[in-house]
């Protein structure tokens, strides 16, 4: 008996929904050394991603407000990383607000005062008190020559697979990310089941109620928020290791009085470039 064209295509496609279901239930089983074997293997070769000291990505960056606010204004990225050190940039000319900059030496770690009164911004501020953002070589993801995932062993984080989680009609894998360093940050980073590649990372925190007033007081007493989201895609080889080429970077404050705040810088890169001189002087702390 002879099938017809489209009961071959209802075929084909049921057994490929079956294989991507399948390939999806084994990676969700995955511990968390073998997902960050599989994750390294992503990247690249390991000789490949050994034989990178520094990398320099610049781009092009767009600022928007998206919640409690609106508009858009264009500027530029530039995150330059050497081992553990770091200096990540964000930049537009604006007439208060002039973006944002995070350096770490390795160890310390300062926070650029943006606005025009030298004051920092509510996320530069966040990042101030969480530190870990920029310790751990978290931001960027793998774009940090420090990323630290590349060294487990000698970072020393404690690592939990969460299973699969669907975000935007997509299942991912977790990967919850508890740094040496104690923190009230609840770090999850995400990575896409077939490749194995980091697309994601979700930073969320909510600092405990004050206990005075008993427990009807605690009960009626809004609460801060924060989050922190970084999304990677485009990815594209280069120098033999396999890079986001597009990034998202938001960040989300409710604060006591209910009021929802949320910003994007949106960056898509111009050039990745690996092992060319920085000057140490970018690293310094101020």
């Amino acid at each position: 008996m002879r099938c017809r064209p489209e009961q071959k295509i209802l075929f084909c496609l049921s057994v490929l929904a079956l294989v991507a279901a399948s390939v999806s239930l084994w990676a969700a089983d995955l511990k968390p050394e073998d997902l960050v074997a599989k994750h390294l293997d992503s990247i690249g070769t390991a000789q490949a991603r050994k034989d990178v000291k520094s990398r320099v990505v610049q781009g092009g960056a767009t600022y928007r407000v998206i919640v409690g606010g609106s508009g858009a204004i264009d500027g530029k990225y530039v995150f330059a990383s050497d081992g553990p050190r770091s200096n990540f940039l964000l930049k537009i000319n604006a007439s208060s607000y002039h973006g944002e900059q995070f350096i770490c030496d390795g160890n310390k770690t300062s926070i650029a005062a943006t606005w025009s009164d030298k004051t920092h911004s509510e996320f530069g501020d966040f990042v101030l008190s969480q530190n870990i953002f920029l310790k751990d070589n978290l931001l960027g993801g793998v774009w940090s020559t420090g990323w630290p995932l590349l060294d487990v062993q000698e970072r020393g984080p404690r690592l939990h697979s969460t299973g699969t989680k669907k975000i935007d009609g997509k299942e991912l894998l977790g990967l919850r990310y508890q740094p040496r360093k104690s923190t009230d940050l609840e770090i999850v980073m995400y990575f896409d089941p077939q490749t194995y590649r980091h697309v994601m990372t979700t930073y969320y925190i909510e600092p405990p109620r004050s206990i005075e007033g008993g427990e009807l007081a605690q009960s009626q007493q809004m609460q801060k928020r924060y989050g922190v989201e970084e999304r990677f895609s485009e990815f594209q080889t280069v120098d033999g290791l396999t890079l986001p080429s597009h990034y998202d970077l938001r960040f989300t404050l409710e604060t006591e009085s209910g009021q929802t705040k949320t910003i994007e810088w949106e960056v898509r890169t111009l050039s990745i470039n690996n092992n060319i001189p920085i000057d140490a002087r970018s690293f310094q702390v101020k």
